[in-house]
């Protein structure tokens, strides 16, 4: 057991894996966050295909943020997936939090993304 923490979140993501499931209307949204950046995917698990993913390592988060892992660039992130997703046809996901808490950088991701039109 190399990390204890990191061992109780993949546990927690498992458990939560059982019952989410995205569809081409409905993909599934997979979020993950490192100490320094946050990533996102949305995923068509009946096809298991990866229809659209951006990380705030993405040029045009880049250039306005110097680091990555903070509320700030968490909340502009959200806006910025939200709006490429409506690009691509995607109004409605499935979160899926992938066993992280719902709070700081997760949920204030998740509320620029409801902000941005997305709906979950």
């Amino acid at each position: 057991m190399e990390n204890r923490k990191e061992f109780l979140r993949i546990k927690r993501q498992k458990h939560i894996r059982k019952t989410l499931f995205g569809t081409a209307e409905k993909p599934r949204l997979a979020v993950h966050r490192s100490l320094n950046n946050l990533s996102a995917q949305l995923i068509d698990d009946i096809k298991n295909v990866t229809i659209m993913s951006l990380s705030t390592l993405d040029k045009e988060i880049k250039k306005q943020f110097a680091s990555g892992g903070n509320l700030k660039v968490a909340a502009h992130f959200g806006e910025v997936f939200a709006r490429k997703a409506k690009d691509k046809g995607v109004t409605k996901i499935v979160f899926d939090r992938a066993g992280y808490l719902y709070h700081g950088r997760i949920k204030a991701f998740a509320d620029s993304l409801r902000k941005g039109g997305l709906q979950f």
